[in-house]
């Protein structure tokens, strides 16, 4: 347990880094071509536009290759987004005609940045790969991953952030984990419910990840729509699924049974 605890520190340090440096890589896209950056930044993510920036790392590179040669190398990596994204980057280079001061050092920036983040990216892999070998030894492994929006990172938190632990209940454990709403009353007013700020951070965050990632889910996205038809917000709605994911995670941990497909009458 304290090998995994380990190796899910790591990788949370190597999250934070590659963040930092995807912003910074969006921080100075933004001071030379604004533009440039808003059809980029949001696909910093994806290795086929760490690999464009390497291979034309400034506005000028960008604008002489042009947009075949821009598809040609995102299609490599990226065959479908290719050559929608080439056309965008081209459309967002003619958007701006000013030579922003600074833009000379666009040729040594983004490279040496986006080397920086395929590095880290690389790591996280290596690191996943690792973290499951061990999930793998233990018993909850299967039972945990198979419920929606549960892959080997979340599971390992599941595993580092609730051994030991028994819960009275799924409340209890919703309760541990921040997820339970409270009531803010001040005075003899009642504000409504909102999220804890107590409980396992930690583990709260995994499980709102979990729920995100679960919004493919067509039973997972249909309580998040309710919710957000009931007036929440997209956090809110987000919080109020994790929190009914913890009724499901908690009988699963309970029986030892994998996750089930809730059964809809046709009547």
């Amino acid at each position: 347990m304290n090998e995994l605890s380990a190796l899910c520190g790591f990788d949370d340090d190597l999250a934070t880094q590659i963040t930092a440096t995807s912003n910074r890589i969006r921080g100075f896209l933004t001071q030379i071509h604004p533009a440039l950056e808003r059809v980029l930044g949001p696909h910093l993510d994806h290795r086929a536009v760490v690999d464009l920036l390497h291979r034309y790392p400034s506005p000028v590179a960008l604008r002489a290759a042009g947009e075949t040669r821009i598809a040609n190398r995102l299609v490599k990596l990226a065959p479908r987004l290719g050559p929608r994204l080439a056309t965008e980057i081209v459309r967002a280079l003619g958007e701006q005609t000013v030579v922003v001061p600074g833009t000379s050092a666009a040729g040594v920036v983004p490279p040496k940045l986006g080397e920086q983040l395929a590095i880290l990216r690389r790591q996280r892999d290596e690191i996943a790969l690792e973290v499951e070998r061990l999930l793998e030894a233990h018993p909850l492994y299967q039972v945990r991953t198979s419920m929606p929006g549960v892959g080997v990172r979340t599971a390992a938190r599941l595993i580092t952030e609730l051994s030991g632990k028994d819960f009275a209940s799924a409340g209890h454990l919703a309760a541990y984990a921040g997820l339970a709403p409270v009531t803010r009353r001040s005075g003899s007013s009642i504000r409504g419910e909102h999220s804890s700020r107590r409980g396992n951070k930690t583990l709260k965050r995994s499980l709102y990840l979990s729920a995100f990632a679960a919004l493919g889910d067509p039973t997972s996205r249909a309580y998040y729509e309710r919710q957000k038809a009931q007036g929440k917000r997209h956090n809110q709605a987000l919080i109020a699924l994790a929190r009914r994911r913890c009724d499901v995670l908690f009988a699963m941990m309970r029986d030892g049974t994998l996750y089930q497909e809730p059964v809809v009458n046709a009547a």
